[in-house]
């Protein structure tokens, strides 16, 4: 399990600061400062990861539970989902396992 553990826990922070980053550069498209951009992607990333470990609910429900029909967040998921987010995960992941592997 060490080369998944490696590719989730190990070199994951770097994909996470890496969303943080864009949602930053999102935030400040539509006319944030970058200081609030940053403080308010990083909030974000935090109270979701606490909502997930906190309430034990799947990651996918408490999703569902933000998109409200015909709304503003299931039209970006949407977006994401068309882009291939999870795939892009996904496959970095493998990428970080297979390298592991070598190590």
């Amino acid at each position: 399990m060490m080369d998944a553990v490696v590719a989730v826990s190990g070199s994951a922070p770097a994909y996470v600061f890496m969303m943080i980053e864009a949602m930053a550069d999102g935030a400040v498209r539509l006319g944030m400062s970058r200081a609030l951009a940053y403080k308010f992607a990083a909030q974000t990333v935090l109270g979701s990861a606490k909502m997930v470990l906190e309430t034990g609910k799947h990651p996918g429900e408490l999703k569902d539970m933000v998109c409200s029909p015909a709304g503003t967040t299931i039209e970006a998921v949407r977006v994401l989902e068309e882009m291939g987010f999870r795939s892009a995960l996904i496959e970095a992941m493998d990428a970080c396992a297979e390298v592991s592997k070598k190590l």
